[in-house]
């Protein structure tokens, strides 16, 4: 099944593309915007599926024969633009799948929707090749930008498209939805939802990801010793980092909201509002450890950490400065 009534949160979004459906006010150009696994492709699909459907109303039936293709992706009239290259959606690839096929009528359905993910892809050229597309679009076209980084397109490009923003999930919301559809108990859900940040689709993953499980352990068994390590100790932790590249952001964020407790702890006395309830007693002696301007250090070094890898700084060098801060900031 894949109906409106399945996107969690949204509802600005949701209500939009219905409204534009039930009303006969579809745009040309919609883009979609929001950070990887949120949900945009899911949407996207939604709303193709909506367009085509054979029965009336804004929510696609998800029997009739183009909902049935839809769902498989067989739907002649849904194009799904595809890239060789990993990194660029090129000209020619804007060229042969939308240029060259947007004038040919759809095959049976009443509009020919066009998916671009990872739209932010698109080089220049690419992205004026579209704008002569978008500039006069044929009466049936809808094409659907898939994007997290909407900066990174032309503002000819914004302002020819409907822009549609994805929001954060409350974690209330995620909370609910990974312990109804993922089936994990209660402390499981809120500790996915803390982490994922109100993406929906990284909560998933999170859920029923052993490795997230494995990180969250290491990163809590240093975060016990770190006031008390040597230069060795944190050399090799580094070392033991680097097996985590592709996930540190994760292994960073467990670090955050492990702080994040200490902090809350140590304002409130109170163990009911912490994520990690269940090291309540390694919360208490982390907040004990630090003044509240020392862990608020911790929080901003972490939030440099991922600053600087997302620039790619060296990686080691990174995480020694990272491992640092936190130890000096931790030895009372």
């Amino acid at each position: 099944m894949a109906l409106f009534s399945d996107i969690v949160g949204q509802d600005m979004i949701k209500e939009h593309l219905m409204n534009a459906i039930e009303h006969n006010q579809v745009s040309h150009a919609y883009i979609i915007s929001g950070e990887r696994y949120c949900g945009k492709e899911f949407i996207a699909n939604v709303f193709a599926m909506a367009l085509q459907c054979e029965e009336p109303g804004a929510e696609p039936c998800n029997e009739c024969h183009s909902c049935r293709q839809a769902v498989t992706k067989n739907q002649p009239d849904i194009i799904y633009v595809n890239h060789e290259k990993i990194n660029t959606i090129s000209v020619d690839d804007i060229r042969t799948q939308v240029g060259a096929t947007i004038q040919v009528k759809p095959y049976a359905s009443k509009y020919k929707v066009y998916i671009i993910s990872e739209a932010e892809k698109m080089n220049d050229n690419a992205q004026n090749a579209l704008l002569k597309t978008l500039e006069e679009p044929p009466e049936y076209a809808v094409i659907i930008l898939l994007t997290d980084n909407v900066n990174s397109l032309l503002p000819t490009i914004l302002s020819r498209c409907v822009v549609l923003n994805m929001k954060p999930v409350t974690d209330r919301m995620v909370k609910k939805f990974l312990m109804e559809n993922e089936k994990i108990p209660d402390y499981r859900a809120e500790i996915c939802a803390a982490f994922a940040r109100g993406n929906i689709g990284k909560a998933k993953i999170l859920a029923r990801s052993e490795e997230f499980d494995k990180i969250k352990e290491d990163a809590i068994a240093m975060l016990k010793h770190i006031h008390e390590m040597d230069i060795r100790e944190l050399s090799q932790t580094i070392k033991k980092m680097n097996e985590y590249k592709l996930e540190i952001n994760d292994f960073l964020d467990i670090l955050a909201v492990w702080y994040r407790d200490a902090l809350i702890f140590k304002a409130t006395n109170d163990a009911n509002h912490l994520i990690f309830r269940d090291e309540f007693q390694n919360i208490k002696r982390t907040a004990s450890r630090s003044t509240y301007e020392e862990i608020e250090n911790i929080l901003q070094a972490l939030d440099t950490a991922k600053k600087r890898i997302s620039a790619n700084v060296e990686f080691n060098l990174t995480m020694e400065l990272l491992l640092l801060s936190i130890k000096e900031n931790s030895e009372r």
